[in-house]
């Protein structure tokens, strides 16, 4: 039997890597043709999981020549989360417009990389980002990028995953577009598991003070003795885990936050570890090891790195379900090397 040919991926705005660790969790055989990353802790970070030695650089002017583009470009103007916090200033600041100079922005930005490819162009293009990008003030920009993905002769098909359709307790919702030149990616296709409960991925008897709500403040959020009413609808509570927790992002000490662990032993509520939030992005403890020898923690204190990591990166089941229907689709042959070298997608 031949033997599948080598994918060469590109991963632009990379953080920790979560397409590779995919790949690899899935034993396919790819190579890494660069990774552009400008945040110099995700470089260390992805450093440590994959042995390299990247810099941080930027995203803009690139030209390389990959299988398959994966970019996740950032969400900071596109969040629902800081158009609630800021309701009078933030309807000016939203959004991935062309020429804005948002972070978001640069999203534009991958075009004009695959652009300045010439005749050779990504088979496949994934792109990432949270569900504001089809708010009404923020979808023209995203009209936008399908537009221009179609005028360099991709089809594209996007559709809101959420991890736990894909075994991850996490109430985590994002916006997947793949965009294509031969074919058209089925979401509906994608195979998905139940959702484990989140006791899998809890560690046990997690005692550290630093990890314990014991602020006032904090405790007179927690929903269960300060619920929600119906008038208080920009009211922001800590809710309780239960079978699952919510959006991991950046930082689990503010409110709203991925939700709260309660003492099934006293009435004591604690914050999820940082080894915790890893495992709810789907990466594995030997990761979590790696990355914790680059950023150690500091006795007694939350590891805001390793927080952040972890809450900017993508899910990894998610990514598997994808690369896995791209890459073996209906047909065992999925991916053909032609005679120049480039790979093509029979799915």
């Amino acid at each position: 039997m031949d033997k599948r040919p080598v994918i060469k991926i590109l991963e632009l705005f990379g953080g920790i890597g979560a397409p590779r660790k995919a790949l690899v969790n899935l034993g396919i055989d790819h190579k890494s043709i660069d990774y552009v990353e400008i945040q110099e802790n995700r470089v260390r970070a992805y450093n440590a999981l994959y042995d390299h030695e990247h810099k941080s650089q930027s995203v803009i002017g690139w030209d390389l020549k990959p299988d398959i583009l994966v970019h996740g470009s950032p969400c900071q103007d596109n969040s629902r989360a800081q158009y609630s916090s800021n309701i009078n200033n933030s309807m000016k600041k939203r959004g991935a417009e062309r020429g804005s100079g948002t972070r978001s922005s640069l999203m534009h930005e991958t075009i004009k990389i695959i652009c300045n490819m010439g005749e050779w162009k990504p088979k496949v293009v994934i792109w990432e980002n949270v569900v504001g990008v089809l708010d009404k003030k923020t979808i023209p920009a995203f009209n936008d990028y399908l537009q221009s993905m179609t005028e360099l002769g991709y089809s594209n098909s996007f559709e809101v995953l959420d991890a736990r359709d894909f075994s991850v307790p996490q109430a985590r919702e994002r916006v997947f577009c793949v965009s294509m030149l031969d074919g058209f990616f089925d979401f509906g296709s994608l195979e998905k598991k139940p959702m484990r409960h989140i006791d899998d991925f809890l560690e046990k008897n997690v005692t550290g003070p630093q990890y314990m709500i014991t602020i006032p403040s904090m405790l007179n959020k927690i929903e269960e003795f300060n619920p929600v009413k119906p008038d208080d609808v920009y009211k922001r509570r800590l809710n309780v885990i239960d079978s699952h927790c919510w959006t991991i992002t950046e930082r689990q000490d503010r409110c709203p936050n991925a939700g709260v662990i309660r003492s099934k032993t006293d009435a004591k509520y604690r914050y999820l570890t940082e080894r915790e939030v890893w495992r709810l992005m789907g990466f594995d403890d030997e990761d979590f090891d790696s990355v914790l020898k680059r950023f150690p923690s500091k006795p007694g204190k939350r590891n805001s790195t390793l927080y952040a990591l972890a809450g900017n990166s993508i899910v990894v089941p998610i990514l598997e379900a994808i690369f896995e229907q791209l890459i073996n689709g209906v047909r065992s042959d999925g991916l053909i090397e032609e005679s120049n070298g480039q790979l093509r997608l029979t799915c």
